[in-house]
């Protein structure tokens, strides 16, 4: 395909910013929390005693002094929730791919689930960290759960343009009735 031809269907006006970050989020998240689950569903407690986990582990050992066959078993569920949000993420990317449901916005349910859940999961991360004094750990959570927010606060504020098409034309026909 002709360089001209190219940049003439890649027009930026179809990404909007909320998809964009979506997409360069679910690059992030995909392949380093599936590697994490992985990890986990290999070798459950070595993988919930390595650094994206480790404040969940020490938390629930320590803390509530969970048994260690439970110790698997919330391993377990931790990488299946970290698996879900990667889900989430290439469902988003796929439904990204056809310009017709990305300009819609009929993607953003599923960026909206993958940003809850893995919003969710971070923000118990970064928190049981800093009951258990895991800095390293904190600061990943947290860098995770400000990405999460950043791009869901994005999300909310700047909807498609036909929704904002169609929220003004209701505007509208209200102030003249």
């Amino acid at each position: 395909m002709p360089t001209d031809r190219w940049t003439a269907t890649f027009n930026a006006t179809n990404w909007r910013i909320s998809t964009f970050n979506g997409a360069l989020l679910a690059a992030y998240f995909v392949p380093t929390w599936t590697i994490v689950a992985f990890r986990i569903a290999a070798s459950p407690v070595q993988g919930f005693y390595e650094r994206p986990n480790i404040s969940v582990a020490l938390y629930l050992s320590d803390t509530l002094r969970v048994a260690a066959t439970d110790m698997t078993r919330f391993a377990w569920l931790l990488a299946l929730g970290r698996l879900t949000v990667a889900a989430f993420f290439i469902v988003f990317l796929v439904q990204i791919a056809r310009p017709a449901m990305r300009k819609a916005g009929e993607c953003d349910e599923a960026l909206g689930i993958a940003l809850g859940i893995g919003s969710l999961i971070s923000f118990a991360g970064m928190m049981m960290a800093s009951q258990v004094g895991e800095t390293a750990a904190l600061r990943l959570h947290a860098s995770e759960l400000m990405l999460l927010l950043g791009t869901a606060i994005v999300l909310l504020v700047k909807r498609p343009a036909r929704a904002n098409v169609e929220i003004d034309a209701a505007a509208t026909s209200l102030r003249g009735a």
